[in-house]
């Protein structure tokens, strides 16, 4: 219990880590978001699974929708605590004055079961390296993301769900700026609809760094997971 406990300051203090490193004046830019997701996993077997899912994110105070984002993935168990997997994205960024983008991702990621205890808690790692390419712009675009999720038990039915989420670019190209990007933390609550699957709605915050004035967006998010 120590250990979790141990856990649960570390990934606090990751939660707050943007805040605390930006100046005051990079957070005078906001955006009021809504953000809904759809998540499948159907397993082949007990070793092959695919995931598709959809995203649609609503911005500018969550009057238009800024981002559609369809992505899919073929992922292999190599054990009961690890898995890897390789996938495609396609994201459209509708973005309110700059020019639309369309993007196809390509994305290599690892997930590592961290902790599992008696009582239910799980801490989960994601790392996923991305290749971005988009149309009508040259050049491929590298990106890697470190995703920490902790879930704990708070009733018999219910979980709470955090997590945090850096993304580092790794060069520096037209449509990303180089080092850390963004900072994506999230805290909800797992909501059971059947015996496979669930609804989690919770407050994302993602602080956007750039080479200006900094943002970040307050984000009402809803996901819903189905097993197969």
């Amino acid at each position: 219990m120590a250990r979790a406990n141990s856990m649960l300051r570390h990934l606090a203090f990751l939660a707050l880590a943007p805040a605390l490193m930006a100046p005051a004046a990079a957070l005078a830019a906001e955006d009021t978001n809504a953000w809904a997701g759809q998540f499948f996993t159907i397993n082949l077997d007990k070793k092959v699974y695919v995931r598709l899912e959809a995203q649609e994110r609503f911005t500018n105070d969550a009057q238009r929708l800024g981002q559609l984002l369809l992505r899919s993935l073929a992922g292999y168990r190599i054990s009961k605590n690890v898995n890897v997997g390789l996938g495609y994205a396609y994201v459209r960024t509708d973005p309110v004055g700059p020019a639309l983008l369309d993007e196809h991702r390509y994305y290599q990621e690892l997930n590592v079961r961290l902790l599992t205890t008696e009582s239910g808690l799980t801490l989960d790692s994601r790392s996923r390296l991305e290749q971005r390419t988009f149309e009508d712009r040259d050049g491929t675009s590298w990106r890697m993301r470190q995703f920490v999720q902790l879930r704990a038990p708070i009733s018999a039915n219910n979980k709470l769900v955090a997590y945090t989420e850096p993304f580092v670019d790794l060069n520096r190209t037209s449509v990303q700026r180089g080092g850390l990007s963004l900072w994506r933390n999230f805290v909800g609550v797992s909501i059971p609809l059947a015996r496979n699957a669930e609804i989690v709605p919770g407050y994302l915050n993602q602080h956007v760094f750039r080479d200006g004035d900094d943002r970040t967006d307050h984000t009402a998010n809803i996901n819903i997971y189905v097993t197969l």
